[in-house]
């Protein structure tokens, strides 16, 4: 999959290796993997990885065919990416960026539509 982070702000923030999890109706169904990088400030960059879904859990929750046959699956996912802010490349502190998204996939159609809620603390 391809995620694209953007950063929005006058710093650049860098974040470690860290991992972001997909749940399907509060039940994590899959892990991914997010390899630590630089986001240059005012920019954003593309990072490719990929989902390893736990299957079995997800088929065996019986809301996963009921929403099956409706056509439509909605996942949340959830991302915590701990890093160091960096201002004029001298001044430096710790921060975190919380990322939390809706998920919509449309069986028949294929289409992902996603809607995503970023928050730092410093």
């Amino acid at each position: 999959m391809d995620i694209t982070i953007k950063n929005p702000n006058y710093a650049s923030f860098r974040y470690y290796n860290s991992t972001a999890y997909v749940n399907y109706r509060d039940l994590i169904v899959a892990e991914v993997p997010m390899q630590g990088q630089l986001i240059p400030a005012r920019s954003k960059i593309n990072l490719t990885t990929s989902a390893d879904f736990m299957v079995a859990k997800l088929i065996e929750d019986p809301n996963f065919w009921l929403d099956f046959a409706n056509g439509s699956l909605n996942f949340t996912s959830m991302a915590t990416l701990p890093g160091k802010v960096a201002m004029l490349k001298t001044i430096k502190f710790k921060g975190t960026v919380n990322n939390w998204c809706d998920i919509s996939v449309n069986i028949s159609s294929k289409a992902v539509v996603s809607k995503c809620i970023s928050k730092i603390k410093l």
